[in-house]
């Protein structure tokens, strides 16, 4: 039986800390207040350290995650294109070093998380969640905060982050990303329907759609992109300009509104010269211009769509007259503007999980690698198309990438306009999701693979980076700070987006790419020696020094310092890594 709270023996600071507590609290983080706060504390809280959210080999303080590449895991499939990332590891300590990585470095964040049916689709705490836990709400907003409150830092300031959610979180996970990126800047809410035949177990209507929910980091610099033309209106304005493609509509109304006894301004003649092509709406008296007016084929006195000087204007490019037998038809151009707006209704066969997410997901895999609920490749690619279509080189980030549709929607995007953009997945292993189903898709895709048919698909091109978090001990021993300056080479590698190795002499490592080039110096007695080694090399270098403290050690190197940009390692990792876990 519940506890009921008795405010009536409450001291004065007792209750100004309840109402303090109360107010902080927002849309259901804390509905169960009778409970002992630490049990409220541990099951719900943001900042709780909740089971699975603590780090493995915990000794003084929480250890730091870092990546460790998996170097057979490697994908070159195109030197020209970017190095795209996989991390397989808890999205959370994935988020935290991409804190380190990719601070407001990113142009798009898509993510999918569970949407939390109360079937046991979902775990928190090592366990899944089912329907009747009277926590269940507030475990997936706890969960969900604490990643999106991290991938927020990540966005750059025109950033947009799209979050895919069904009936079940709606409404909570809304109110949530209000508090998270303000309700200033939602852009949109966007119903998808995934899936036309609907839900045949529903009780009261057959579920056929899911929500995406469009979020700027600072609408007043974001953009979102028209879509481009469907094959129906492709097909249908299949005429084209200098200015626009267009279709043809006759110039005179027809039904409603239409005759000249309710509309007598657009009743009016238009001249014609059908030997020089000249069109004319002020008499020109002259024998080679004929007079047309809008009178149909039974001799009703109809109207023009446009009035006469409005049509005065724009004679030259948005009139065309043909003749027919005897007579002559005239036309104007109905053009198509540039793209269309996206609708918050997203109706369209392709965007069918059944067809495009989970078809597709075996014909490239086979059917004993299935992955439950897979989306439709077009419904994330068209998310891709409305953020980042006009930026090649955008860096675009998904932390729940369960079977890689994500980067297999880049890589088709790029495939498209020969576009440089770069995905950034992250995923846990559980059920062996990353290494049985992400990668190898990722892998097919990239270099081509033969389907459940026996066609040959070719492949997109494009490389990756496979990386596995692992984990620093956080406490501020010299020996701990050593060590994370050990195993921060491929951190700093991402940081710089810099990955062919140049040189390496144990204690110093030079990477390249293009002509922007990477040095990490592990001790300080080895900074004479990489002085050496970078006279020698053309070009700029961004250079992480250890230091126990955050001397980058400039004096030493005053006599290259036009050549050089110094950081101090670790504490430029442990800089982010305090505030992010505060």
């Amino acid at each position: 039986m519940k506890r009921k709270i008795d405010y009536e023996n409450w001291s004065k600071e007792e209750l100004i800390q309840e109402l303090r507590r109360i107010k902080e609290t927002k849309y259901g983080l804390v509905w169960h207040r009778d409970l002992p706060e630490e049990k409220i504390d541990i099951l719900i809280n943001p900042d709780a350290r909740t089971p699975s959210e603590m780090f493995p080999n915990e000794m003084g303080g929480r250890p730091f995650p870092i990546l460790k590449e998996i170097k057979g895991k490697e994908i070159n499939g195109n030197n020209n294109k970017p190095v795209n990332l996989l991390i397989e590891g808890d999205n959370y300590h994935s988020l935290a070093v991409l804190n380190f990585t990719h601070q407001t470095s990113i142009d798009f964040i898509y993510v999918d998380p569970p949407y939390n049916t109360g079937n046991k689709s979902w775990k928190y705490n090592n366990n899944f969640v089912d329907k009747d836990d009277p926590f269940r709400h507030s475990k997936f907003l706890s969960f969900l905060y604490k990643r999106l409150r991290l991938a927020r830092n990540l966005l750059k300031q025109s950033g947009i982050i799209c979050v895919t959610i069904d009936d079940h979180e709606i409404f909570p996970v809304g109110m949530l990303m209000d508090e998270i990126f303000g309700e200033e800047n939602r852009l949109g809410v966007i119903t998808i329907v995934h899936n036309p035949r609907g839900r045949s177990d529903d009780k009261f209507f057959a579920t056929s759609h899911e929500y995406a929910l469009f979020y700027a980091k600072d609408a007043t610099q974001a953009n979102i992109l028209k879509l481009g033309l469907t094959e129906e209106q492709e097909e249908a304005f299949n005429l084209e300009d200098e200015i626009s493609r267009y279709r043809l509509l006759p110039f005179r109304r027809s039904g409603s509104n239409s005759l000249r006894t309710a509309r007598p301004n657009l009743f009016y003649p238009i001249y014609f010269n059908s030997q020089t092509g000249e069109i004319t709406t002020d008499n020109p008296n002259n024998k080679s211009f004929s007079v047309i007016l809008p009178i149909d084929t039974k001799g009703i006195e109809r109207v023009w769509r446009w009035g006469k000087e409005t049509l005065s204007k724009t004679l030259t490019t948005e009139i065309v007259i043909r003749q027919n037998s005897n007579d002559y038809t005239v036309y104007a151009k109905d053009r198509i503007k540039e793209g269309r707006r996206p609708k918050t209704y997203w109706i369209d066969p392709k965007y069918d999980a059944s067809s495009h997410g989970t078809i597709l997901l075996e014909s490239i895999l086979g059917e004993n690698k299935a992955f439950d609920y897979p989306k439709s490749i077009y419904a994330v690619s068209d998310a891709i198309r409305i953020v980042a279509k006009n930026n090649k080189q955008a860096v675009i980030l998904d932390f729940f990438a369960g079977s890689g549709t994500t980067g297999h929607a880049v890589l088709e995007v790029n495939e498209e306009d020969d576009g440089n953009r770069q995905f950034i997945l992250c995923t846990n292993n559980e059920n062996n999701i990353c290494t049985d189903v992400c990668y190898p898709r990722l892998k097919k895709v990239i270099k081509g693979y033969k389907n459940t048919k026996g066609e040959k698909v070719g492949g997109l091109g494009g490389n990756i980076k496979y990386y596995t978090c692992d984990f620093v001990e956080a406490e501020p021993t010299d020996r701990n700070k050593r060590k994370l300056v050990n195993e921060s080479t491929e951190m700093l590698c991402i940081r710089e987006n810099t990955f062919e190795l140049v040189q390496d002499e144990g204690d110093f490592k030079i990477f390249k790419n293009s002509g922007k080039y990477l040095g990490i110096v592990f001790y300080e007695e080895a900074i004479d020696n990489f002085k050496k080694a970078i006279k020698r090399i053309k070009g700029h270098f961004n250079t992480y020094v250890f230091s126990l403290g955050d001397d980058a050690h400039e004096k030493q190197f005053a006599d290259v310092k036009s050549k050089v940009t110094l950081c101090a390692i670790p504490e430029v990792i442990l800089k982010v890594y305090r505030e992010i876990f505060r």
